[in-house]
């Protein structure tokens, strides 16, 4: 039986501890953030969910979102409604399990039952991360654009309409 979803920002502090240890193994890929931080955007997002073990995590904002991400504004510039995914995570241990699937599932359904007509993210090209790139064309994401948030960093945006 697969482990509940629940929301990481009104979860236990144990529970928070390890979605943000899951953070910053793979902060390469999404970027650090401090516990507290993590905390901060589990409670301001429009969709946050983690497994209830700590294997993985989703945090997703809406373009009514006060959020100072680069990437986040690249889509807010160019889309009246949306919902982007900052961050999806899963443990490496349990990738391929199904766990990004339903995380991603559950956030489409509440996507559509607030109106919101797309799902956005970005993935990087430079560090590659050619792994996300396949788990997001299998669900139908597109690309929709480049840019160059950081120093040393790349991103392919994606949108898939719901």
């Amino acid at each position: 039986m697969s482990p509940r979803l629940v929301d990481p920002g009104a979860a236990s502090p144990a529970l928070l501890a390890r979605v943000h240890a899951l953070n910053a193994a793979h902060a390469e890929a999404t970027s650090p953030l401090t516990l507290q931080d993590l905390a901060a955007m589990a409670r301001a997002a429009f969709h946050a969910r983690a497994t209830e073990d700590g294997a993985a995590f989703l945090l997703a904002f809406d373009e009514r979102a006060d959020y100072a991400s680069a990437n986040f504004r690249w889509f807010r510039d160019r889309y009246a409604r949306f919902v982007y995914v900052d961050r999806i995570v899963v443990d490496a241990a349990r990738q391929g399990a199904g766990l990004g699937r339903r995380l991603y599932a559950d956030l489409f359904a509440a996507a559509r039952a607030a109106g919101k007509p797309r799902v956005a993210c970005e993935v990087n090209r430079v560090p590659p991360n050619p792994g996300s790139d396949a788990f997001h064309a299998r669900l139908g994401f597109a690309p929709v654009g480049e840019g160059q948030p950081a120093p040393g960093k790349t991103v392919r945006y994606l949108v898939r309409p719901l």
